[in-house]
């Protein structure tokens, strides 16, 4: 038995491999000795085998599986329960050992038995829960099921579903509450209630014309006129802000400590690293605040294209404007998958420059409409003095600019600054609550060195 279990388990059972063995040796008695019957039951012994091979591979069971995440999408670290449902569409009985199939960080894949002890209507349901510490899309399945012959002679694993995508978004950060989010004038809530409700002496009138609601009636004007006069505009403004997400590879990429890995659910990589893992987190929780906060967002790149544009997880790539709860999830889903774009070396046919006139218009074109937020890599100082002037567009301008070491983008935040920009420099290891209430603070330039204190005091402990 020890030697029979050392041959291949997924082609035949230890059974069909003993008569196999059986039959060889029968064969070549048969040959010595000359007995005819000896020679029969040899090649019943082998073939029987072969055909329950041939059957198990032909004649495959079929079956229909339906696969459910509750929630989905799921945000990092939060937990998804898994619901399958399996059930048998074509002729056949009997047992199966089935196997879900999952990517490695998810750990062993679930193994459970069909049909269930509690099927029902010829159906099996199973339940699991997965937990992803990082972002992205993940192909969750197939279901493979491992099928045998009616004498156990022969075994088949097949998979009997294509499998299902995980999407897997950016959890956001509760931020603070800042002066960007509170009482600020024009660009804000307090400001667009004000203009929401006008007062009787702010409401524009006009005549009153046939087809006019009676409800848009201005009794007031109407007493001053000695005509009916209408209310002629009743508009609600919703406050606006413009996120710019820098996703540059070359903007992030740090050389021989440049980390790429993650594959998406279409086999294609996720690039990105510590950093761009940090832009992200932060366009979400912004994203997040706001958007409670009743804003309707944009969202773009440094080329002034729509922001989730090469996003395979994106539901409307070619969308850059987002509002209400649904645009926030569009923008959770759109981050999933998002990954670094662009050239990998210096000097590369780079496509649409960063900071030019695309983006400048796209600014002006909702110029002092609210503010401009935007999360960028390391910056060149060309680069930031083609960005400067956009902040004139907004009626405030903020900037985060990640590098490797904050000390070394005074002049880089300089030049922002002269252009009207609140700017802030991080690492990948400063808080994000705490570089969003630097802006309060005029931006403090010390904030990350801080905070690499702090991570290298708790090294110690």
């Amino acid at each position: 038995m020890a030697l029979l279990d050392r041959f291949p388990r997924h082609i035949f059972s230890t059974r069909g491999w003993g008569l196999l063995g059986t039959g060889t040796v029968s064969l070549l008695a048969a040959q010595v000795m000359g007995r005819r019957d000896l020679l029969a039951l040899a090649l019943l012994l082998l073939v029987l085998p072969l055909l329950s091979l041939a059957g198990t591979r032909v004649l495959k069971p079929r079956f229909q599986v339906y696969r459910e995440f509750n929630p989905s999408p799921v945000e990092t670290s939060a937990t998804t329960t898994v619901r399958l449902a399996v059930a048998r569409t074509g002729p056949g009985t009997g047992h199966a050992l089935m196997e879900e199939q999952l990517p490695s960080r998810f750990g062993q894949s679930p193994v459970f038995r069909f049909p269930a002890r509690t099927a029902t209507a010829g159906s099996s349901r199973y339940e699991y829960q997965l937990r992803s510490a990082k972002r992205g899309q993940f192909l969750i399945g197939p279901v493979t099921a491992e099928f045998s012959d009616p004498f156990g002679l022969s075994v088949h694993r097949h998979a009997i579903d294509a499998g299902d995508v995980l999407t897997v978004t950016p959890a956001a950060v509760d931020l603070p509450e800042t002066g960007l989010a509170g009482a600020r004038g024009h660009d804000g809530v307090t400001a667009t209630r004000i203009r929401a409700n006008p007062s009787d002496d702010d409401v524009m009138t006009r005549e009153y014309r046939n087809g006019d609601p009676m409800r848009r009636v201005h009794w007031a004007a109407t007493a001053r006129h000695g005509s009916l006069m209408v209310r002629q505009e009743e508009s609600v403004t919703t406050p606006e802000a413009t996120i710019i997400l820098d996703q540059r590879y070359l903007a992030y990429s740090h050389g021989a400590g440049y980390i790429s890995g993650g594959a998406a659910a279409d086999a294609h990589e996720l690039v990105t690293n510590d950093a761009f893992e940090w832009a992200v987190t932060a366009a979400m929780s912004i994203s997040t605040h706001l958007g409670e906060r009743n804003y309707a967002l944009r969202c773009l790149d440094p080329a002034g294209e729509p922001a989730f544009l090469h996003s395979p997880s994106a539901p409307e790539p070619e969308a850059d404007e987002y509002s209400g709860a649904g645009g926030l999830q569009s923008i959770a889903e759109s981050l999933a998958a998002i990954g670094l774009t662009g050239p990998r070396h210096p000097g590369a046919d780079a496509g649409p420059q960063p900071f030019d006139d695309r983006l400048m218009d796209k600014l002006s074109a909702h110029r002092l409409r609210g503010p401009i937020l935007a999360v960028l890599g390391r910056l060149s100082a060309a680069e930031a003095a083609a960005l400067a002037p956009a902040a004139g567009f907004g009626a405030n301008a903020f900037a985060l600019v990640i590098t490797d070491r904050a000390a070394d983008a005074g002049p880089v935040l300089e030049t922002l600054r002269r252009g009207g920009w609140r700017a802030v420099a991080v690492t990948a290891a400063t808080p994000l609550a705490a570089a969003w209430s630097a802006f309060d603070q005029g931006g403090t330039p010390g904030l990350a060195a801080a905070a690499d204190v702090r991570r290298g005091a708790g090294g110690r402990r």
